[in-house]
């Protein structure tokens, strides 16, 4: 217990090292040992300007943690007989049927090919559906294309994003690439479509109320507004270690989470609390059966990518030893920066620097949230984890 105790010492010590840095404004994390909390703790503050500590109870912009709340929602949907993981999209969105795809060097949108086959589900959870995202890729046609028809308006429901992507092409053949898009997005509709209801009331029912997450949601109410936390800038968006920290609280928009608006984001949406992303991350955990079967959660963690291929994003190229399930990413083969038994492990994150993972080689979960804007798979996270599944003995 006392070498236990003193490692996860290391842990709070080196995220503390980073509060003081300028790097994070503070950090809260929960880290299991099979089902157990072994450690819990948080560091910093949840508004540096006020010098306002940060508590177990701070609401969190989850951004792309929401993705697999609506993966956990399809699934449901998969283990019901609604939806099958191979059905093609426009069995239930029309819209997205008969596409076109960008000829290599497209120089404008209309420089198309026909799709050789129809996107389907299990694309769409895995990122390989040939869709877009519109914000990692500047500079590009489709970039350009998806910015200017407002794909990601949050002032439109999710039918109006549909329409949209209706009229633009993919970047590539359904199943054939790998690329971070508004595919979780579109299965928000399809929920919505199959359930007959709003993405918000579907997932208070099936996932939110059995699992006791009484703070996460599409936004904060405004009597628990004093509990969410700060959203920061770093200094500089390419080197994630220069110190400095600005507020940011307008990012993506102005009232962003604030205000409750037409856009339900399945890919970005959500609020969330430690204790609440902690309460989905323990129903995720192998064997479980608070919320799927054990066999849809091995799924899940299953890598759905071709072999040799990784998952990329725009401007940084692939990223080794990383392939994605349904609705996370899975090492297959760790690379230096990552815990060296972490063969298995099923995880995500938020761009503001909220994570999750699962790891059942290792034994150990953990969910680990700070609010840096760009804050994915900073240093930070990286440099806790090896220190977390360390202190858990896995």
């Amino acid at each position: 217990m006392d070498a236990r105790t003193s490692d996860f010492s290391a842990a709070r010590t080196a995220m503390q090292r980073y509060v003081d840095q300028e790097i994070i404004p503070g950090a809260s994390w929960a880290v299991l040992r099979g089902r157990d909390v072994v450690d819990e703790q948080c560091v910093g503050f949840a508004d540096r300007e006020s010098s306002t500590a940060l508590r177990p109870d701070n609401i969190f912009r989850a951004f792309s943690n929401t993705k697999i709340f609506i993966t956990c929602a399809i699934m449901l949907l998969v283990e019901e007989g609604r939806v099958g993981l191979d059905d093609a999209v426009e069995k239930f969105l029309p819209q997205l049927g008969h596409r076109k795809v960008l000829k290599p060097g497209a120089a404008s949108l209309a420089d198309v090919e026909p799709a050789r086959s129809a996107i389907t589900i299990r694309q769409l959870l895995a990122h390989t559906s040939g869709l877009s995202y519109g914000i990692f890729d500047p500079g590009t046609v489709l970039f350009k294309g998806y910015n200017e028809a407002r794909v990601l308006n949050p002032l439109t429901p999710l039918a109006d994003m549909i329409d949209r992507l209706a009229d633009l092409p993919l970047a590539y053949h359904p199943g054939t690439g790998w690329e971070y898009s508004v595919a979780t997005d579109v299965l928000g509709r399809v929920v919505e479509v199959v359930s007959g209801q709003p993405l918000d009331a579907l997932l208070k029912a099936r996932i939110f109320d059995p699992l006791g997450m009484i703070d996460t949601g599409f936004h904060v109410p405004e009597a628990q507004q004093g509990r969410l936390v700060a959203l920061y800038n770093g200094a500089d968006v390419l080197d994630p270690m220069k110190p400095g920290l600005t507020r940011a609280d307008h990012l993506p928009y102005p009232q962003a989470y604030r205000l409750p608006l037409p856009r339900l984001s399945g890919g970005g949406g959500l609020v969330s609390t430690l204790a609440d992303m902690l309460a989905l991350v323990r129903a995720l955990l192998p064997g479980s059966d608070a919320l799927l079967k054990p066999e849809t959660l091995r799924q899940m963690m299953t890598n759905q990518l071709p072999a040799g291929q990784t998952i990329r994003f725009a401007n940084l190229g692939p990223i080794p030893g990383k392939g994605f399930g349904l609705g996370g990413a899975v090492t297959f083969a760790p690379t230096p920066f990552d815990p060296p038994n972490s063969i298995g492990e099923f995880q995500w994150g938020g761009l503001a620097g909220t994570h999750w993972w699962i790891c059942p080689e290792a034994n150990t979960a953990g969910v680990l949230m700070t609010q840096r804007y760009m804050g994915f798979w900073n240093p930070f996270f990286f440099e806790f984890k090896r220190l977390a599944y360390q202190a858990a003995g896995g």
